[in-house]
């Protein structure tokens, strides 16, 4: 569904990404992990169209991302670390505003019923100032999901909210993983990494040190000599690597 070949963005002659190089396939949770200023967001945003590459390609669902960029954003919802909400709005209105963005519109009923399905129930008619903080971080989702996207591209949709609304999201990114969604999703949560993701992806200086399962990581670290108890063991391994000639150290 997604490839990527040497893409690279510099700002001010200076390279914050690259090369990267990856394949997420269908319906697949990639979990993109990494210290803060690694490239993760940067990643993200030119995936979303958002930002343009400095050099490299990217393929979705055979589509390459610069040359057809009108074709490719209906195929894409974009969750941004920062919440795009209008706060003096109600759900209802964020909800009926974002969906004139889109070309496939939906009725108020629909929207409504999408919601629900991030477990909005009963603030349909609430202003987003007095929603907390997960409740916020739900409706960011659902406007996201407003135009059926194929790719869901996640930056942190659920840091710094409550742990049954951390439940609740991770849920729903289950059940549209196992429709067919395919997922790119930046967390910090050992939880998430463990429980959510399909493979992982560690991001250091703008490369990948290392992509795969965390069974294949457990591995891998096995043949350098060194066998890690659990699996938060094997993901603080991955992140205190460092890498030479963008190559893992291990």
């Amino acid at each position: 569904m997604i490839n990527i070949s040497r893409l690279e963005k510099f700002y001010r002659k200076k390279k914050r990404l690259g090369p990267v190089n990856l394949h997420v396939d269908k319906g697949e949770i990639f979990g993109l992990l990494g210290p803060n200023g690694a490239g993760k967001s940067t990643l993200l945003s030119i995936l979303a169209t958002v930002s343009s590459p400095s050099a490299g390609k990217v393929i979705m669902k055979g589509k390459d991302i610069t040359e057809e960029t009108k074709a490719v954003r209906p195929l894409i919802g974009y969750v941004p670390q920062d919440i795009a909400l209008w706060e003096e709005m109600t759900v209802k209105e964020n909800m009926l505003f974002w969906g004139k963005m889109v070309k496939r519109k939906k009725s108020e009923e629909q929207l409504e019923n999408l919601c629900q399905a991030v477990q909005l129930h009963g603030k349909w008619d609430e202003k987003v100032s007095r929603l907390s903080g997960g409740m916020k971080r739900k409706l960011n989702l659902a406007v996201s999901l407003i135009h059926d996207p194929e790719i869901l591209l996640l930056d942190e949709p659920t840091v710094g909210i409550d742990l049954q609304s951390k439940f609740e999201i991770n849920e729903l990114i289950q059940k549209l993983a196992r429709d067919g969604k395919t997922i790119i999703y930046i967390t910090h949560d050992i939880n998430e990494i463990t429980q959510l993701c399909t493979r992982i992806g560690v991001l250091k200086n703008g490369i990948f040190l290392f992509t795969g399962t965390l069974a294949e990581a457990g591995a891998r670290l096995q043949q350098h000599g060194y066998t890690a108890k659990n699996e938060t063991e094997i993901i603080f391994h991955l992140l205190k690597q460092d890498y030479s000639d963008h190559e893992p150290t291990f």
